[in-house]
Order: C-alpha cells, then sequence, then structure tokens
C-alpha cells in the first residue's frame, strides 16, 4: 500500500484548525449541558410528579432518539427558525449541549441521590435552607463521585462531534472527508483522523484520572 504522507502535510493546517474547533464544540457542549443538566437532573427529582414531567420527557426524548437526528433538525429546522439561515457550528453546539444535558441531568441525579438523606437532614437542622443545603452540602460530596461518569461523558462528546461535520461544521472529520474527497484516499485521511481523536481521548482521560485521585486523596 502507497501510504501518501505528501497530503497529510498538506492537510496539517486545516486539521489543525478543525481540531480547535472539535475542542471548542466539545467545551461549549459540557459547558452548556451541565448548566442545563443540573437544571432538568434536580427538575427530574421534584417530589411533583407533574411538574417533573416535563424533564422526565426531555431526557426520554434526547437520550432516545439519535445525536445525528438532532443535528439535522437543529441545523435545518431550529437555527434557520431564528436566523434566517443555517449555521453548521451553532447547531453542532447547540446539538451537543442539549444531547449532553440529558445524560448529565442523570449523572447529576444519581449523584445526588447516592448521598446519605441524613446529610440533607443535619443541613437543614442547622439553619440552611433546601438550596443552601444542595449549594454547601450535597453537591460538593456528589461531585467526587460524578467525576467518573462526567469524564466518560465528555470523551463520548468529543468524539460525538465528528457528526457535526453533516452539517459543515468544519472540524476534524470535515476535513477529513474533504481530504478523501479531494485524493479518492481512505487510509490517510481516516487515519489522521482517528489518531487524533485518539490523542484527545487518551489526553482528557488522563487529566480526569490525575484529578479524580486528587479529590480522593483530600
Amino acid at each position: 500500500m502507497d501510504f501518501r504522507f505528501d497530503i497529510i502535510v498538506e492537510y496539517a493546517p486545516f486539521l489543525l484548525k478543525g481540531t480547535l474547533l472539535t475542542i471548542g464544540l466539545s467545551f461549549a457542549g459540557i459547558l452548556l449541558g451541565t448548566i442545563l443538566g443540573l437544571g432538568i437532573g434536580l427538575g427530574k427529582m421534584l417530589n411533583n410528579k407533574l411538574l417533573a414531567l416535563p424533564f422526565r420527557m426531555y431526557i426520554t426524548f434526547f437520550r432516545g432518539t439519535p445525536l445525528f437526528v438532532q443535528i439535522l433538525l437543529i441545523h435545518f429546522g431550529i437555527v434557520p427558525l431564528f436566523t434566517g439561515e443555517t449555521n453548521g457550528i451553532a447547531a453542532a453546539i447547540i446539538a451537543l449541549s442539549l444531547n449532553a444535558a440529558a445524560y448529565i441531568a442523570e449523572i447529576f441525579r444519581g449523584g445526588i441521590q447516592s448521598i446519605d438523606r441524613g446529610q440533607m437532614e443535619a443541613a437543614r437542622s442547622l439553619g440552611m435552607n433546601h438550596v443552601q443545603a444542595m449549594t454547601h452540602v450535597i453537591l460538593p460530596q456528589a461531585f467526587k463521585r460524578m467525576i467518573p461518569p462526567f469524564g466518560n461523558e465528555f470523551i463520548v462528546l468529543i468524539k460525538e462531534s465528528s457528526l457535526a461535520a453533516v452539517v459543515a461544521a468544519p472540524e476534524i472529520m470535515y476535513w477529513g472527508r474533504a481530504m478523501s474527497t479531494q485524493y479518492y484516499r481512505v487510509w490517510e485521511p481516516y487515519l489522521t483522523v482517528a489518531v487524533i481523536y485518539l490523542i484527545l481521548t487518551v489526553s482528557l482521560s488522563f487529566l480526569l484520572n490525575k484529578l479524580e485521585r486528587r479529590l480522593t486523596t483530600e
């Protein structure tokens, strides 16, 4: 097999830009998804089943439908509805954030419910209201337990950001497909893309493992 490194070198600047955009999309998705996920997770835990229903439906929809379909719906339906035109990057950020929020909501719910109920009762007996007890007592303890699943979600999000290529967001996979289309090659573009994703996910896993060990020893 004639492996052409020259076309990888030619596309290196584009792949670098694509890598930076992939990191940006993933970071935006996990940040917005965390904010939304916390609210949705707390909403699902409401004692009033009627009030909790919308949050349950949200989680069911975004966990039960493919991210690929969600990106297309947002790109061709939601974004043009507000801007009058399509925007691949905006659609990718929105879709990744909304999708991640559904999974992160379950992470928050599981982490919070893993804390003994006596902790909440003790905080309330000290004069804290529910919000203060949740903020200062429950969430800090739950956060340590949520790091592994939270890290897994971030890693999954990095890989799933490759679907943004379908709406022409110029991330890593977009440029890999462009290289493949221009030169009618398979190994060079897709192996290169795979290695970049591998480096990103392994690096993130290493950092998350260090963070988890550090918090465990505190």
